[in-house]
């Protein structure tokens, strides 16, 4: 039977979603952050589901990409991807994007993070209704299972008194027991066996410390510090000299290509970034200079899976390695980088994920990590099914919201507990 793959309707629906008051070298995390979900439905009542950050200028720039995909086929995912759609330049201020803190904001990364969605339920459509998987739209699987590693925060107990938020029972993280703490739970809940600590929150002293109390913990298993770029290039040196046998890699120690340059030819430290190679345009310089020998990849800012494999082949030819980079996303997003890792044949490293923070979604039912490791779907499409009722209710919080939560501001949530609380310069240290 020829199936009719016609778009006919594109949803947008934004949503805000619980979230723990998570603290970075920005601030701490808001109550709830936004997510945008995309479904994308044929004439034959096939539905493709995509999931992106979900501020208000990711929002602007989704309503005319989805008029445009209308009426188009599920398959004709590259015009999408040249349709030119003005960018409002007031949304990018150069300023550090804080949605996945990914480097500098750009008119691009804006517009290739929204069509990542498109063109994730674009795939997941037509993997339904070719009755295949994902990974076999993207050249088939390389593997079963894609490993994931804990990602660890500094934390608060709670958000700040007055402030509305669902409770956790993590409990606060904001010293070397705290982590190894959290650490240990992570392991039992999920059986993770690596682990990476978000930094650039506190002195670098009190991080190196937390690293080592982790390496005592958990010994032998694979390490990874991230302060977003918050040090100089002679902290980095110093931070990577002190933790350099313990550190599987040292993520995005300083700002920027030259600075992280720097720092890689004076430490055998392998350095990792989402900050300084963000774009294909960006990897010319990094790669020539040798700033970075691991690259993590993130589907939502490379514009979806198919660069995301682009990204893999280019690194793998100049022999850096590939990992994935984690916003703060739900199980249409997880289903999608699974899919993809999956067919990477270079992928050493586990990647990434939030996901385990994130107490509500939109799913019939939640990706479960076993081992530390999510297994790779065979089921058509993405092998998920969105829970209509759970997104109508995360919808109307976003509805009823006064917008004072409708744009992820980690320093506006940071100033309800520290009034005075500006945003640090970089670096911070």
């Amino acid at each position: 039977m020829t199936r009719d793959l016609t778009v006919t309707e594109v949803r947008l629906t934004p949503i805000l979603v619980a979230d723990p008051p998570l603290l970075n070298t920005q601030g701490v995390h808001q109550p709830y952050t936004p997510r945008l979900i995309v479904e994308v439905v044929t004439a034959d009542g096939v539905t493709g589901l995509g999931e992106t950050y979900g501020d208000t200028k990711y929002l602007e720039l989704a309503r005319p990409l989805a008029d445009r995909l209308t009426g188009r086929q599920i398959t004709d995912v590259n015009a999408l991807f040249g349709l030119d759609i003005a960018v409002d330049a007031s949304r990018v201020d150069g300023a550090v994007d804080v949605g996945g803190l990914r480097g500098v904001q750009t008119a691009d990364k804006l517009r290739l993070s929204v069509l990542s969605a498109f063109e994730v339920a674009c795939l997941d459509a037509l993997g339904k209704a070719l009755g295949l998987p994902v990974h076999a739209l993207l050249g088939g699987k390389v593997r079963d299972s894609v490993e994931y590693s804990a990602y660890l925060f500094y934390k608060w107990a709670a958000h700040p008194e007055g402030v509305p938020g669902e409770k956790d029972d993590w409990g606060a993280a904001l010293d070397p027991a705290g982590v190894v703490e959290q650490a240990r739970r992570f392991k039992e809940l999920h059986g993770f066996t690596s682990f990476k600590l978000k930094g650039g929150v506190f002195p670098p002293e009190q991080e190196i410390a937390a690293v080592r109390a982790l390496a005592e913990a958990f010994p032998g298993h694979p390490l990874r510090l991230d302060p977003n770029g918050a040090w100089s290039v002679e902290t980095s040196l110093r931070v990577a000299g002190e933790l350099g046998d313990l550190l599987e890699y040292l993520e995005d120690p300083a700002l920027g290509t030259p600075a992280m340059a720097e720092v890689a030819a004076r430490t055998d430290v392998p350095l990792a970034t989402n900050m300084c190679v963000t774009t294909f345009a960006e990897i010319a310089e990094a790669f020539t200079k040798g700033a970075v020998q691991v690259v993590l990849s993130d589907h939502h800012y490379w514009g979806g899976l198919r660069n995301t494999r682009q990204l893999a082949a280019i690194c793998s030819a100049f022999g850096v390695g590939v990992s994935m980079h984690s916003n703060t996303h739900l199980g249409i997003s997880l289903a999608a980088m699974t899919q993809v890792a999956a067919t990477v044949p270079d992928l050493h490293h586990a990647c990434d994920s939030h996901y385990p923070w994130q107490s509500e979604d939109v799913l019939t039912e939640r990706l479960v990590f076993d081992g530390g490791r999510i297994a790779v779907s065979d089921a058509p499409g993405l092998g998920v099914e969105l829970d209509r009722d759970e997104l109508a209710r995360l919808h109307r919080r976003w509805t009823e919201d006064d917008g004072a939560l409708r744009d992820r501001d980690d320093a506006a949530a940071m100033r309800v507990a520290e009034p005075d609380w500006v945003t640090p310069t970089m670096p911070r240290w």
